[in-house]
């Protein structure tokens, strides 16, 4: 019967996410005609805190955030920090511009851009969509756009694991995120997010319970080498996911 009411709630959760993608997305392409940047972004974000109050109320979904001290509030126009979080479900991307004072920049698969609705709205953002099948073309991309973006005032945010990892085990961390960083600069923030929990990877049942999100000290770049980086924010981000989630890695 418990896992019945999760299916049902589930359902209502991906009904209440079409219903309101759609209209909202319209506005947002027919917005863009008009607007760009900043204003463009923050219309998107409301929609994403209205997909998490959604899961927040339908499925029980909820969370606490740690940290946010480590990140420079909205009245720091100019500090610019790059995230690196733990990925395990779809709700920290949707998560997180909801979470940030400052806009953030997504790197991402351009396959998403395919989504009806969806991707055609985030498709008008200043994000950076990548063709994973061509590796060099796609970091000269990240490279430029992220160095342009940042100076922009938008933080970048790039997922280490590349994609999402099963709750308790982890993933092959990347440097892609601390090889733009060192580039530029820029500190990276590691954050560890236990949305597993609630949330599994290519699964659409959500069950009821809490999503810890735990923001790491900003780790600074300039004089050191990318995979080096990458080293440490591994070691922040697995601690933390072990000391938040003991349950998921006990064996």
């Amino acid at each position: 019967m418990q896992r019945l009411g999760w299916t049902l709630r589930s359902a209502l959760f991906f009904v209440w996410l079409a219903v309101t993608v759609v209209p909202w997305a319209t506005f947002v392409v027919l917005m863009s005609i008009f607007v760009r940047g900043t204003p463009l972004y923050w219309v998107c974000a409301r929609w994403l805190a209205t997909a998490i109050w959604g899961a927040r109320i339908i499925c029980g979904v909820k969370w606490r955030v740690q940290g946010m001290d480590n990140v420079p509030t909205a009245a720091d126009a100019r500090a610019a920090v790059l995230l690196a979080p733990k990925h395990q479900s779809t709700w920290e991307t949707f998560a997180f511009p909801m979470l940030m004072p400052h806009p953030l920049c997504y790197v991402f698969k351009r396959e998403l851009l395919w989504i009806p609705f969806f991707g055609w709205a985030i498709g008008s953002l200043d994000m950076i969509h990548i063709d994973r099948s061509k590796r060099a073309q796609a970091w000269t991309k990240v490279a430029e756009q992220g160095k342009r973006y940042m100076e922009q005032g938008n933080w970048v945010i790039m997922f280490p694991e590349g994609t999402r990892t099963a709750r308790g085990e982890q993933g092959v961390y990347k440097s892609g995120a601390t090889r733009l960083a060192a580039a530029t600069g820029t500190p990276v923030v590691p954050i560890a997010v236990t949305s597993a929990r609630c949330w599994p990877r290519k699964s659409f049942l959500l069950r009821p319970g809490v999503i810890d999100v735990s923001i790491g000290q900003p780790i600074a770049t300039v004089g050191r080498e990318p995979d080096e980086l990458m080293r440490e924010v591994e070691t922040w981000i697995e601690a933390e996911m072990r000391r938040l989630d003991p349950e998921a890695y006990k064996a």
